[in-house]
């Protein structure tokens, strides 16, 4: 799974029927402990109802994303699975500790 932020929408006119009613998603990667950009921006099926400024997690396996947006079998490579309220992590040093990244756009 991949942490991202939810930067807008994509609009298309003209699609693969299986992509028909599905809202597209254009998402930021993440560095899950900085909070900081890891990556190329990619385009996601959106399953949650996710919006612009929203952290996700997005699913980047086959079968898995077809079955979250309900398409069996369909060319979907990556789904918003999930919208992340707060990210934190355990230090051996004890105490949690969260990662101070950039605010939300």
């Amino acid at each position: 799974m991949i942490l991202a932020r939810v930067l807008g929408s994509v609009e298309s006119t003209v699609k693969h029927l299986q992509y028909e009613g599905l809202k597209l998603l254009y998402v930021q990667p993440l560095d899950a402990r900085s909070g900081m950009p890891a990556g190329d921006k990619l385009i996601a099926v959106d399953s949650v109802d996710a919006g612009a400024g929203d952290l996700v997690l997005v699913l980047e396996e086959g079968r898995s994303t077809w079955e979250a947006v309900g398409r069996e079998m369909g060319p979907i490579n990556r789904a918003v699975i999930g919208v992340v309220d707060a990210v934190e992590w355990f230090s051996p040093a004890g105490g949690a500790q969260r990662p101070p990244g950039p605010p939300a756009p």
